[in-house]
């Protein structure tokens, strides 16, 4: 009965996260991706940042496996019956918004702040106005030190200026997603296409 419990509950945490797909981090191919290490990933799969409140930071060129890295590090908070949601920044933005103009928003923010791990996806592909960095702002900074935060963006911190249009913003979201930070970057190679070589490679072996 307690199993069966505990399979309920990870099965429901897994739904409420809201996955676009399962992807799992031992199904991640670390040989194509010489900068992360499987003990790197083990590291994190057991959970231990989120009891300290750190964020995690995914950096690399598009298709090179930060989704699938955020995906996985979101299962395996969700299996150890964590509360987690995936989003993207636009889509988190959107919401925030509309829950802005409801009037709902302190309800809003204090739900994501009730979340043991957010992980949030594609920052860097669309620009956010002024409303929408301040709205994202407030999330962050209610999770801050607190409650991790996992993000996978293609752009260095250099160039979020790109994103959110005040550079003093931009500091400050910056200082808080790479404070005591676990930073891990994907390269700039498709990870697709070097998984696909390497699978390639071992049947012509």
């Amino acid at each position: 009965e307690v199993d069966d419990r505990t399979d309920r509950r990870r099965t429901r945490r897994i739904n409420d996260a809201k996955f676009p797909r399962l992807n799992r981090l031992a199904d991640f191919n670390v040989d194509v991706v010489p900068t992360i290490s499987a003990a790197t990933l083990g590291h994190l799969a057991a959970g231990g940042y989120m009891d300290a409140g750190e964020p995690v930071v995914l950096l690399g060129d598009s298709g090179t496996g930060k989704s699938h890295l955020l995906i996985g590090l979101g299962l395996a908070a969700c299996e150890q019956g964590r509360r987690v949601r995936y989003v993207t920044c636009a889509q988190l933005v959107n919401e925030l918004v509309e829950a802005a103009d409801d009037r709902i928003l302190s309800r809003v923010v204090g739900r994501y702040g009730r979340l043991d791990l957010l992980c949030l996806d594609e920052l860097g592909y669309v620009k956010i106005d002024p409303r929408g960095a301040e709205l994202l702002f407030q999330i962050i900074t209610e999770r801050e030190e607190r409650a991790s935060i996992s993000i996978a963006t293609n752009l260095p911190f250099s160039e979020w200026g790109t994103v959110f249009p005040d550079p003093r913003l931009v500091t400050a979201i910056v200082d808080r997603v790479t404070f005591n930070a676990h930073i891990l970057e994907t390269g700039t190679q498709s990870y697709r296409l070097r998984t696909s070589k390497t699978r390639n490679r071992k049947r012509a072996s």
